[in-house]
């Protein structure tokens, strides 16, 4: 499989670096973009429909092909994947029957390959991805491969899209099914921020919704912790700097412990509605504000996966938490370049508002300020 990256301010920008890209004879037949809500996402989709290719898409909080980072752009990853490899699907769950819709997929993916890996993305902030993920493995089984992202929409937090050909939803999955015994599809979901303090017991929850821990409200005891000021409706920015510099680490039996942002405040009891389920009686601890060392595992940690899984690879996704970036900064460039080096090979990423992956030496699991970073290789 040849794999080529290509982006652009404008449309008219990817139609020239389409054109461009197959100037030598290079015929994609899939392409992976990540296009910021400014954009013209369906005249792209329309420029690539008509070479033929089909198309996996989603917004963004920000793309890359490259260490450069871009807002209000297109990126897309072009593959000549052979077409009887892989199959996009693309379904809705306005009726929030995220299980129900993924089992569905994999049924029809289980009828085309005997051992099927999926790569996902998923729009709307209130989607329970983790519902998304357990229904491939209801179908698939507990060691399925899936990896993938919740789509952006350059931090305004208002709606998100995933799209294909012709077709595109703020409440819906896209998905492109692979055929496991001829693309090798290997990932690796890395953190890196440090735990700090003692374990705490979540002492009341529901769902995401976080009301106490350790008998305190949620909101409390980690504005104490972080030595936050002007804790009140009024900061506009206090949301960002709990959920990027203070987050929850939900502590698990088997693997890392998997981040838990809060990312809305309830002001009434002072609780938090989190990226994802935070279970009544987890055990949680608090988190330092990143550093070098941040960076410095998520390379290390794709460099393992290059040594012990994947020697080779044609091309590489990365879907980086949008909140690495507001708490790395310019350092986000560095983590990046370590990245590319690994394998040197076309890449595409984005900044994506949850992570789905495996949880190193663990489950399937919903991820925030995680990168998840995804090597494909045909056969």
């Amino acid at each position: 499989m040849k794999a080529k990256s290509i982006k652009g301010k404008s449309t008219e920008d990817i139609k020239s670096a389409l054109d461009q890209s197959m100037a030598d004879g290079f015929t994609p037949t899939l392409a992976i973009c990540f296009i910021s809500k400014s954009q013209d996402r369906n005249s792209i989709s329309d420029i690539l429909g008509a070479s033929g290719i089909s198309i996996f898409g989603c917004t963004t909080n920000g793309e890359f092909i490259d260490e450069e980072t871009e807002k209000g752009s297109a990126a897309i990853l072009l593959l000549n994947i052979n077409k009887n490899h892989f199959q996009i699907y693309f379904d809705e769950y306005p009726e929030k029957n995220y299980r129900e819709i993924t089992k569905a997929i994999a049924r029809k993916a289980k009828e085309k390959f005997s051992t099927p890996a999926f790569f996902i993305a998923g729009s709307n902030m209130e989607t329970d991805a983790e519902e998304l993920l357990f229904g491939f493995e209801d179908i698939a089984g507990k060691g399925v491969n899936v990896y993938g992202g919740m789509a952006g929409d350059d931090f305004t937090f208002s709606d998100q899209f995933v799209f294909t050909n012709g077709r595109e939803s703020s409440r819906g999955l896209v998905c492109i099914a692979l055929d496991e015994d001829k693309v090798m599809i290997k990932g690796v979901a890395t953190c890196g921020w440090r735990a700090v303090g003692t374990i705490r017991t979540v002492t009341k929850s529901t769902g995401n919704h976080v009301y106490t821990v350790d008998d305190i409200p949620v909101l409390d005891i980690t504005t104490k912790y972080g030595g936050l000021e002007n804790v009140s409706p009024d900061n506009e920015g206090l949301l960002l700097e709990i959920a990027a510099n203070f987050p929850l680490q939900l502590q698990r039996e088997k693997g890392d412990p998997v981040m838990r942002p809060g990312l809305v405040i309830d002001w009434n009891d002072h609780s938090f509605y989190c990226s994802g389920s935070v279970p009544q009686g987890s055990k949680i601890r608090f988190s330092l504000p990143p550093d070098f060392d941040v960076m410095e595992k998520v390379i290390k940690g794709l460099g393992d996966l290059k040594e012990t899984k994947m020697p080779e690879a044609d091309a590489l996704v990365v879907f980086s938490c949008a909140g690495r970036i507001l708490s790395l900064g310019p350092l986000m460039t560095q983590e990046i370049l370590g990245i590319k080096n690994v394998w040197n090979v076309p890449m595409l990423g984005m900044f994506s508002n949850a992570e789905l992956a495996r949880a190193t030496g663990g489950n399937l699991e919903m991820h925030n300020l995680t990168t998840c970073c995804v090597a494909l290789k045909e056969k």
